[in-house]
């Protein structure tokens, strides 16, 4: 991936994709923004960058359902980095045909399209979540996939088709792995944007699904960071690359180093709704990460417990901004 690479995005408009989106464009790379299609025009998290950024993108608005609107976005693009998915652990148990839909047949729309545009690069985003309760730790990538989610299962799907393609065709796939990230946008479903907006909203009694599972938490920039390197590293085709920061820490722990920094004495309840099914529950999540130091250079610059502080701090100020508060409904579930 050179500069003058043109790149496309899918899922620019969610959290992660923005923040890759507009790192690409920083770096003066040509970048083709795909966002979800819909009424409202919206460009999802897009709609708050920088007017600069905003001005250099060229945005497609498609569905990553429909192969001929995903071959389309993708015409005279050199790399891909596939990010578009439904990535709701919760909403998966009562709606899992449209994860199949979406994370399955959408990534197969993704490398079909490669093989016949012959595109330079494609990196599909896989998550931590394929490999379950972890077995061993640290978890390289040699742990077993188990699907103990309809979420789960759709990744480990849409990763095998995605490495199908590299093993049938050659087409240049390279697998990113990324655990837990967290950061400004991140979705109010996920457990550190519902700990520190029910924090900022003024709660001191919080709800909670479990709290005692572990896991490996990336700071955005990091996965970002990821993302970069291993489309630029030509030994990560063919090759499924974990992006981790090697450390874990239960959500217990981590509420305490949220409420810590936010000067908050809280207690904790649980929240029946917000607990997975007793099997589906992934326990324990700790990466390796040393294959992506070795194929793509990349090491998380947020590790350990002072680079998860410094994140979480990050974190917090954005959150706390009452014009991003505000988009957050703390008061409710979001499954």
């Amino acid at each position: 991936m050179n500069s003058n690479s043109r790149i496309l995005v899918t899922g620019a408009d969610g959290f992660i994709g923005s923040h890759l989106t507009e790192e690409l464009v920083r770096r003066g790379h040509d970048v083709r923004a795909f966002v979800l299609y819909n009424s409202f025009n919206s460009w999802g998290w897009l709609d708050d960058s920088p007017r600069d950024i905003r001005a250099n993108l060229d945005v497609f608005a498609g569905d990553i359902r429909d192969p001929y609107g995903v071959r389309q976005a993708m015409k005279g693009c050199d790399v891909v980095l596939h990010l578009a998915a439904l990535i709701a652990i919760p909403y998966s148990y009562h709606s899992p045909d449209t994860y199949i839909d979406t994370n399955v047949k959408g990534t197969l729309n993704i490398v079909q399209a490669a093989r016949e545009l012959g595109v330079q690069k494609v990196v599909h985003t896989s998550t931590s979540e394929v490999y379950g309760t972890a077995r061993f730790v640290p978890i390289t990538e040699e742990h077993p996939l188990q699907g103990q989610s309809p979420y789960s299962a759709s990744k480990i799907g849409a990763d095998q088709i995605a490495m199908s393609f590299y093993s049938s065709f050659n087409t240049p796939v390279a697998v990113i792995r990324p655990f837990n990230t967290y950061g400004p946008r991140q979705s109010a479903r996920a457990v550190i944007p519902t700990i520190i907006t029910q924090i900022a909203n003024g709660a001191r009694t919080l709800k909670l699904g479990a709290i005692h599972p572990t896991r490996d938490f990336n700071y955005v920039a990091d996965t970002v960071r990821g993302f970069i390197a291993i489309a630029e590293s030509s030994r990560s085709v063919g090759e499924v690359i974990n992006v981790g920061s090697n450390f874990e820490i239960s959500i217990g722990d981590t509420v305490s180093l949220i409420a810590g920094q936010m000067g908050a004495d809280v207690e904790i309840t649980t929240d029946e709704v917000r607990l997975r099914p007793e099997k589906s529950e992934v326990e324990r999540l700790w990466a390796s990460n040393a294959k992506a130091k070795e194929l793509a250079g990349w090491e998380p610059q947020y590790a350990g417990v002072e680079g998860l502080k410094r994140g979480l701090s990050e974190t917090i100020e954005w959150f706390s901004q009452p014009e991003h508060l505000k988009k957050y409904k703390g008061d409710v579930y979001n499954v």
